[in-house]
This record gives C-alpha cells, structure tokens and sequence, in this order.
C-alpha cells in the first residue's frame, strides 16, 4: 500500500467514526520502484554477487568469499532479524524447490526428444513421494517395454528418470544425455534408445539392469531440491546393476546445473567414465579404490 491510499484509508475511517456517510475508496494501481508495472524477480539475483550489509568494513574481502559459494552470507540484518530483501528470496527459492518437487515433466517431453516412455509402479505423485520402494520398480507392461527397447545383454543403458526435480531433467537432462552418447560413440560404444521413467527412483536401475542383463547403466535423474538451486541433475552410474546392489556400487556424479558443473561438461565426464568401468568391471567405492580387472 502506498502513500496515497493509505491517506484515502485513514480519511474515510475518519468520516465513518464522524458518523459521516462511507465513501468507496478505489485504491489505486500498485506503483513499482522506477516505474512499469512487473515487479523485479527476486530470484534472478545472483546470490554469489549480493551483498547487503550496511557501511561494510571489508566488502571486497565478503565479495571474493561469497565468489566462491552461494550459501547466503554478507547478508546483513534489520535490528536482530533479515532484510526483507533476504526473507522474500528465501521464500522464493522455498517455492520454487516445492513446485520442483511437485510438478512433472511435460508430457511431450519423452517423444519430443525420441525417449522411450516407461513408468514405474507409482500411479501418481502422491504415491510416488510416499511410497519409494514403488520407484524403484516396473510393472509387467513397462517391464516389457524395457525389454524391448533395451534387448538383452547391452554394454550400456542410458536413462533419464524425473526423480524429486522436474525442473532439473528440462533444464540439464537432454544436454548432458547428448554429451554422454557423443563420448562413447567416439569410444566406439553405441547407445540404443534411452529411456525416460516417469516417477523415478535411484534404485529403478537395478531392475533395468535385472531385465536387460545390462553391463552397465547410466541413470540421469533429478535431485532432491535445495535453497541454492531446483535444477540439480545427477547421473548414477552402477556396473552390472541388480536388485539389491548395495549403494556403495554406484558412482555418481552430481551438481549438474548452471551453477555447478553444466550438463555437456558433465556429460563429457560420464562417458569418460564409463569405458574405464567397463574396463575395470566395477564401479563405486571399488572403482574409486582401482579395483577390478
């Protein structure tokens, strides 16, 4: 409320207690700082480069810090509280990391980028926040759908789940499978049509590759969102994956955004990756300590 129709307001209450007839007051049009009438987007602050504490004593020495980090410090204070600035941003990214957490990938997005559709025993996202175990499991028709587009026995699956990020698989998902697919081609190792899964859980791999006879699978899907980003994308990648494999077999690469590592580069890394696995026939901790062949 601004200046004007906070006087309308406080003359109107003036008149009623007066015993005066009431008027209608028509507030006016919210007015925006500078003028326009979109307020400026919060979120598209760069929280590595805001810095609002007041007279600051060693500013450059805070900026260099915050550089390196998007956590949310040099952000000063009102009295023992945060800024408005800093509560409204806060809440913003809260928001954004719940309607990442709730809302689902396009429903072209599988065809549009010549995926192949499955979807695991969740029926919906209610279910699928609630029930994991049903995330990490096909039912006997999208079982034979994986069967059918993986075969049997294939050196690598690629796989793309929407996981808790919906955000994360349309911002980073496609351009990170592309860098991944053009690095083993290069490698000689073709890839055949990957999947997309719908209500997608980690552990959904080891029953592809229980289908499959997989050497190895390569699951792209979205994290978990935090208050720095709602586009995380993560690839776990686990060598002849099996129902039961135990976590520690996985290697993952994680951070993939825009503010972490981009998703081609992350790309190049998986298919650098992966032929070394194969090679070694592990992955995980015994990849990690040089294990295997």
């Amino acid at each position: 409320m601004n200046k004007e129709e906070l006087k309308a307001l406080v003359a109107q209450a003036l008149r009623e207690a007066e015993g005066g007839a009431a008027e209608t007051v028509t507030p006016a049009a919210p007015t925006v700082p500078g003028g326009g009438d979109i307020l400026e987007d919060l979120a598209a602050a760069d929280l590595r480069r805001q810095y609002l504490v007041d007279n600051p004593a060693h500013e450059q020495a805070f900026l260099d810090l915050k550089a390196k980090t998007p956590a949310r410090v040099g952000i000063g204070r009102a009295g023992a509280r945060y800024k408005t600035a800093t509560m409204l941003r806060f809440r913003a990214d809260h928001a954004a990391a719940q309607d990442s957490v709730f809302s689902h990938v396009a429903d072209d997005f599988a065809e549009k980028n010549g995926l192949v559709q499955v979807q695991t025993k969740c029926r919906d996202k209610d279910e699928y926040l609630t029930r994991p175990d049903l995330g990490r499991r096909f039912d006997e028709e999208n079982q034979k759908r994986i069967r059918e587009t993986c075969g049997q026995g294939p050196k690598v699956v690629l796989a793309i789940g929407d996981g808790l990020s919906a955000a994360a698989v349309e911002a980073n998902a496609m351009a990170c499978a592309e860098a991944v697919r053009q690095g083993l081609e290069a490698k000689g190792i073709q890839l055949g049509k990957a999947l997309s899964i719908r209500y997608c859980r980690v552990g959904a791999s080891d029953h592809i590759g229980e289908l499959t006879g997989a050497d190895l699978v390569c699951l792209l899907v979205g994290e978990r969102p935090g208050l720095v980003t709602a586009e995380s994308l993560s690839a776990y990648i686990t060598y002849r994956p099996r129902i039961g494999v135990p976590e520690s077999a996985r290697t993952v690469v994680s951070n993939i955004h825009r503010q972490g590592t981009p998703a081609k580069e992350a790309g190049a890394q998986i298919a650098a990756l992966i032929p070394q696995m194969l090679a070694r026939q592990c992955s995980g901790v015994a990849f990690r300590r040089g294990a295997g062949a």
